[in-house]
């Protein structure tokens, strides 16, 4: 049955392939964003993919302005059934080379505007005793790295207050699930668009997935809310292990290989456009490229993955489980028999 979803970011990145996915399942999407040219991109492809799709402009940082996108989509769409923050912004560099303002940009994007959605999706969920919040992680709000201590800050922010969130739900016996997807590195389009001070172009550190990985795990997320959270590539998964049992060698390994890993070998070109104050897609009246639609993908689409078997571990634990049982107790009796043989 269609469902009514927001998603904020939703002009690219994950945020534009998870609208992709559920377009595909017929759902009415509400897509929230600064940029108009990114939106109206998206809003025809959900369209052609058998969805229905509103655009609603807004900063997430704003409270009312999500308030007041939210209220369109529910005007236009009835009640929201699930709403997934992935809106963020970032700035690449030292700590000591981020200004107060810039620091404080990107804790009200990407954490309050966590806050803001979160609270207007609440708003009308607990009334009605159901729908379903995906928080949009990262490995790096689980552990941290050199050059992003803005963004790092906020993904740990969004996972305490989530935590919190999901207590007081759960002392309520509230039927409205709120979980999170840890995301891994991937190919969006924030390394052509995010604030850099670095010498060479930003990249993910690799291993690198594509945003259709991510939109999946979303999707499934919001049809199967667990209770705590999903992890999305073994990367994601094995850095976070690493941190719990070798943190101290985990920080000296950052510490050496942080900086060049995050950066290619190409100079950064000196029209880039960042989007930290303005969006890179909008209508050129604020710094943006006009009429540039940078989609869901970035530029390293030569060396992304486009599937994780991790992912499908992950949300087929219980099968996963079996077979592996299975296949230990068929083990067991293989060499069973083959003890008898040889007596």
């Amino acid at each position: 049955m269609p469902q009514t979803v927001v998603i904020t970011g939703a002009s690219g990145g994950i945020g534009r392939a998870a609208a992709r996915e559920f377009a595909r399942r017929g759902d009415r999407v509400g897509l929230v964003a600064r940029g108009r040219t990114g939106l109206e991109a998206a809003a025809r492809e959900v369209r052609e993919l058998g969805g229905e799709a509103l655009v609603a402009e807004a900063d997430v940082s704003d409270h009312e302005a999500v308030h007041t996108a939210a209220e369109e989509v529910e005007r236009h769409f009835g009640p929201i059934d699930v709403w997934v923050n992935v809106a963020f912004t970032s700035v690449f560099a030292p700590f000591t080379e981020i200004g107060a303002d810039e620091f404080r940009r990107v804790t009200e994007v990407s954490y309050l505007g966590f806050v803001n959605g979160t609270r207007e999706a609440l708003a009308r969920m607990i009334p009605r005793d159901r729908g379903t919040i995906v928080q949009v992680g990262s490995a790096l709000g689980q552990r941290s790295i050199p050059l992003q201590s803005a963004y790092c800050g906020a993904k740990h922010a969004v996972n305490g207050f989530t935590s919190s969130i999901r207590t007081e739900l759960m002392h309520d016996g509230s039927n409205v699930h709120i979980t999170v997807v840890q995301m891994p590195a991937v190919n969006t389009p924030q390394f052509s668009w995010v604030l850099s001070r670095l010498p060479k172009h930003p990249q993910p550190v690799p291993p690198i997935y594509q945003p259709e990985v991510a939109a999946r795990a979303v999707v499934h997320a919001a049809r199967r809310p667990r209770r705590k959270q999903y992890y999305v590539g073994a990367s994601t998964v094995g850095t976070l292990l690493a941190d719990k049992v070798a943190a101290g060698l985990l920080d000296r390994y950052l510490a050496r290989t942080g900086y060049d890993s995050q950066q290619t070998e190409t100079d950064v070109d000196d029209d880039r456009h960042a989007n930290l104050w303005a969006p890179a897609d909008g209508d050129g009246s604020e710094g943006g490229e006009k009429g540039r639609d940078y989609g869901a993908h970035g530029i390293f689409d030569d060396s992304s993955h486009d599937r994780s078997a991790q992912v499908w571990l992950s949300q087929h634990a219980r099968l996963a489980w079996s077979a592996s049982a299975a296949l230990a107790a068929a083990g067991a009796a293989a060499a069973v028999w083959a003890a008898r043989r040889t007596t």
